[in-house]
């Protein structure tokens, strides 16, 4: 090993740096890099995962974690993503319990420190790899860090595909798994450094081992690869078999891995470590164009891949130099064997291309790329400028980290840096349109809505969005068409027959609006958002019984539902069952105390029912909430009005008419309020 660590002198111009220091530089090369996001949003896919993941709250019994995806659901349910990683859906509840609540602050920062540890794990792992741990002739180890070691772990703490793992909260699955993977395959190496007389600390090694890498797969599935990569070492390193006679027998099975276009996503992902310049938070939906030819000039990306890769095994297998072919081959294994699960080889999983999952491989690469470097640096005389290009590469590649982790600090800058890396894909322009329409920004957000329907024609979930814009506009005719076609594509989407059944009670097609929400139902059972609509169409067409029993289904579904309650205590109002209205009310209060408008409906209730202390104190608290509500003001003065308190109420009239000055009823009311008061003053005179 002392021959490729002499070649990096000029790279790291002092001796072999101690342990201590090698890690300290290592580790905040690392935090440099992706400090910035510390104070990031939670963004993209953290609001499923975390934001809306009940597995997060104290109510939920920690035993469901183990029955539940990474994303709340059951396994067992046919919408479920069966991504199982409950260790890492742990530490994020460990996360909301330590800091009191969805702060995004504390959950960057676990993620950032992870990110150091795995970095600064990776010396020794490197260490290992390159066959460059030393020992004295009493058997002790030196505490050294060869320089490739600490190259390469410099090039990995700085990598800047590294960023979507770091910033992105759900990059914690990634930065577990890879930390648990490292540890195993440590213990692993740990086992076979012991002598015969320590067999049974052997065993406890890779007992440990086998456990790390158990915790490995629970926190993301790609750690079982863990074993893949010990079985190498074990044939490689410590049996010292011969691995071209093992690849010639495996060669000779007929298995035909021709898929062209895997192919050209696995250069895409070579492309991503060689050069990170060119970074998506999502790469599906058109992003990839397929290549449908061989004419295709992308077939030159397959070529280089398969070019490098035959290369460097051939160099591996055929190398007489064995610490070379050990290198090469350890260093492919880290690269290739982690990335497997991805791969599509085995079964298919739901994306093409994902910055996540280079995470662990760049390792790999990173080592790789240390060997070659430390090769070339040996062979030329143009040290400096190797030198001076290693440095160049450490240095623009932090810049770029620094930048990246700036775009994932929240959606809109997140979203609108894939627009120039990825025009084509119809989920980049739906995310950018659902962005500016979260802010209001309705035109702009139709714009990229019917871009990402262009790009793909059967995106239900743009069409949706879509037509829930063009309802509120009362574009209703089109709002129509594109609902009934994303309920067509995909019959199942309970959320577009809603808005379909939205949009055609508002066209007065009433039978057609009901049997939509039926189906929504249909699909969805547990869909409160649905009965509160059905019910508001019951009370269109004077269904009252039916109208408050969707209304209550909603409120048994989703006690928190503000919207049901109150339509149901208005109409049980305007119907005259004022008991049943105020019980209603006082219910629903006890559920939602601090719920301003279900006070001011109770208020009214109240008023009615002539227990007007109970409802003025109501009518105060709403006032208290919502200060500026004028309707607010204005049953209250009315209320004033009836009890004979008539300063009083002229004092509300008057605030309820400057803050809404167009309200006729509360100017009838403040009229006839006014002309009471001069026939009292003519009366006094």
């Amino acid at each position: 090993m002392a021959e490729w660590d002499a070649s990096l002198d000029h790279i790291i111009p002092s001796s072999v740096l101690p342990p201590f220091w090698a890690k300290f530089l290592v580790g905040f090369a690392s935090l440099v890099c992706f400090a910035r996001s510390y104070d990031g949003d939670f963004v993209f896919d953290d609001s499923e995962a975390i934001v809306n993941n009940k597995d997060l709250r104290a109510e939920t019994p920690l035993g469901d974690l183990w029955h539940h995806d990474f994303w709340g659901s059951r396994l067992s349910s046919n919408t479920s993503h069966k991504s199982y990683r409950p260790l890492t859906v742990l530490t994020f509840r460990m996360n909301y319990y330590l800091s009191g609540g969805f702060h995004p602050a504390s959950f960057h920062a676990v993620n950032i420190a992870l990110h150091g540890g795995v970095s600064v794990l990776l010396v020794d792992v490197f260490s290992v790899l390159f066959g460059g741990l030393q020992y004295s002739s009493k058997g002790r180890r030196l505490h050294l860090a060869p320089r490739s070691s600490l190259l390469a772990a410099l090039l990995f703490a700085v990598h800047p595909v590294h960023t979507e793992c770091v910033a992105g909260v759900v990059g914690r699955a990634d930065l577990l798994g890879a930390l648990f993977f490292l540890l195993s395959f440590l213990g692993y190496c740990k086992a076979f450094r012991e002598t015969n007389k320590e067999r049974t600390h052997s065993t406890f090694w890779v007992l440990l081992s086998i456990l790390l890498g158990a915790v490995a797969m629970l926190c993301k599935e790609q750690g079982i690869t863990v074993l893949g990569l010990n079985a190498v070492f074990d044939i490689l390193v410590i049996g010292k078999l011969n691995v071209l006679e093992i690849v010639q027998k495996v060669l000779r099975k007929d298995r035909s891995l021709e898929a062209i276009n895997y192919n050209y996503y696995y250069s895409l992902n070579a492309w991503l470590l060689l050069c990170p310049w060119w970074l998506c938070f999502d790469w599906s939906m058109g992003c990839i164009p397929l290549i449908k030819s061989v004419g295709d000039w992308r077939v030159i990306a397959l070529a280089a891949l398969w070019f490098c890769l035959i290369g460097l095994i051939c160099q591996a297998l055929c190398s007489e130099d064995s610490h070379k072919r050990r290198i090469l081959t350890l260093g492919l294994g880290f690269l290739i064997i982690p990335f497997l699960p991805a791969s599509n080889l085995f079964f298919r999983v739901g994306f093409v291309v994902a910055e996540r999952v280079l995470y662990l491989p760049s390792a790999g690469y990173c080592m790789l790329l240390t060997f070659g470097l430390a090769a070339l640096s040996k062979h030329t005389k143009r040290k400096k400028l190797i030198a001076a290009l290693i440095l160049g590469v450490l240095f623009l590649n932090t810049l770029r980290c620094v930048v990246r982790s700036g775009e994932w600090r929240n959606e809109d800058q997140l979203f609108r840096s894939a627009l120039s890396v990825c025009p084509l894909n119809a989920k980049v322009h739906y995310n950018v349109g659902k962005n500016l329409a979260d802010k209001g920004n309705q035109t702009a957000a139709i714009r990229y809505y019917r871009e990402a329907v262009r790009l793909n024609p059967k995106y239900v979930h743009a069409m949706n969005n879509l037509g829930n814009i063009l309802k509120e506009r009362n574009e209703l005719q089109e709002a129509e068409e594109l609902l009934s076609l994303a309920v067509q594509i995909q019959p199942d989407f309970a959320a577009a027959w809603m808005n379909l059944g939205i949009v055609q009670n508002s066209l007065k097609r009433f039978q057609a609006a009901e049997q939509s929400y039926r189906t929504a139902i249909k699909h969805r059972r547990k869909y409160p958002d649905c009965y509160y609509n059905l019910g508001r169409l019951y009370a269109d067409l004077n269904r009252h019984v039916d109208a408050l029993n969707a209304w209550r289904n909603a409120t048994v579904l989703k006690p928190e539902h503000s919207l049901a309650w109150n339509n149901m205590i208005i109409l049980l109002d305007n119907t005259g069952n004022l008991a049943q209205a105020e019980a209603v009310g006082r219910e629903a209060l006890e559920l939602i105390p601090n719920d301003h408008s279900l006070m001011f409906s109770l208020a009214n209730v109240l008023g009615k029912s002539q227990k007007y202390k109970e409802s003025e104190a109501l009518f105060l608290r709403a006032i208290k909430a919502h200060p500026n509500t004028a309707s607010y003001h204005g049953n209250l003065a009315v209320l004033y009005h009836r009890w004979g308190h008539l300063d009083l109420a002229k004092k509300h009239y008057e605030i309820s008419l400057r803050l809404d000055p167009t309200a006729s009823g509360t100017r009838e009311n403040y009229g006839l309020l006014r002309r009471k008061l001069e026939q009292m003053q003519k009366k006094n005179v």
